[in-house]
């Protein structure tokens, strides 16, 4: 069933990747062409319907999500990369460095993602330099912790210690043997944060403060939906479930990969029949 949850997950990111992709090269229309045909139902001409200004939804979907993953993507390895290095130094020297960094990370822990984008806007202006700012510091308390429990961990490891015996330095021994060990929880993570980063981006467009018009993003699609979606709910429906799907398949996925690599895991999940036996 771990698997199984692994391989939907994987699935799911894979079709909309795709189409993600696909849209960076082709799209059915021009995303901001405008047409007469304005909130029809889903057609052959159209394919998930338009939208009251007659735009393609389906050429909008495919050239929105690559606002939406650009944004996160670059939040969650900004935000990661920041995390690591500070909360790996609190791990490794500790200290009342350490220990201040820690604070600070929680104070970002407490401060919610919507905020800090209100308050990025209002100095700097709505746009997707201010929403990716604010993911990157949203993430990078879950990294620090992480990165500090395993750093504090590993490095009293019989490998760490040998190292230094021998005379390696605090690079080296961070560099050739830490972080390799780190890298299975640090990889979940990043897909665990990449499903919240989706989300958190499409709720600060949706509010006005990402992707502004007439540039498409998911959460703007569905903002500018809700007012017709009395006369017509398909603008508003597939960019939703688009968006569901990603997130879903980043969640199951982030799941799965927990599961296939936790060596603790893995050794509680019960063998196939047979496979115990010696073959003669």
């Amino acid at each position: 069933m771990r698997r199984l949850g692994l391989r939907l997950g994987l699935v799911l990111i894979a079709l909309t990747l795709g189409l993600v992709v696909l849209g960076a090269l082709w799209t059915p229309y021009p995303p901001t062409k405008l047409t007469p045909t304005s909130l029809s139902a889903p057609s052959w001409a159209h394919a998930m319907g338009t939208d009251w200004f007659g735009r393609d939804t389906l050429s909008r979907v495919m050239a929105g999500g690559r606002s939406t993953l650009s944004v996160a993507a670059v939040a969650v390895v900004a935000g990661g990369i920041l995390g690591t290095a500070l909360g790996g130094w609190a791990g490794y020297r500790g200290g009342l460095v350490g220990e201040i960094i820690m604070r600070a990370a929680d104070l970002l822990l407490a401060f919610p993602t919507v905020l800090a984008g209100l308050v990025l806007a209002t100095v700097w202006g709505p746009g997707i330099l201010g929403v990716a700012v604010a993911l990157a510091a949203a993430n990078i308390p879950f990294f620090a912790r992480i990165a500090r429990a395993g750093f504090m961990t590993l490095k009293e490891r019989q490998y760490a210690t040998a190292a230094r015996a021998v005379g390696a330095g605090g690079p080296h021994i961070i560099l050739r043997h830490i972080l390799p060990n780190m890298t299975s929880p640090l990889v979940v993570q990043a897909t665990v944060s990449l499903a919240g980063a989706v989300l958190a981006e499409a709720s600060l467009s949706y509010l006005g403060l990402g992707v502004q018009p007439p540039h498409p993003s998911w959460g703007r699609m569905l903002q500018e939906a809700q007012s017709y979606f009395h006369l017509s709910p398909w603008p508003a429906v597939f960019p939703g479930l688009t968006l569901a799907a990603l997130v879903l398949g980043l969640n199951l996925a982030g799941d799965g990969l927990r599961d296939y690599l936790d060596p603790a895991l893995r050794r509680l999940t019960p063998e196939r029949p047979g496979s115990g036996q010696v073959r003669r």
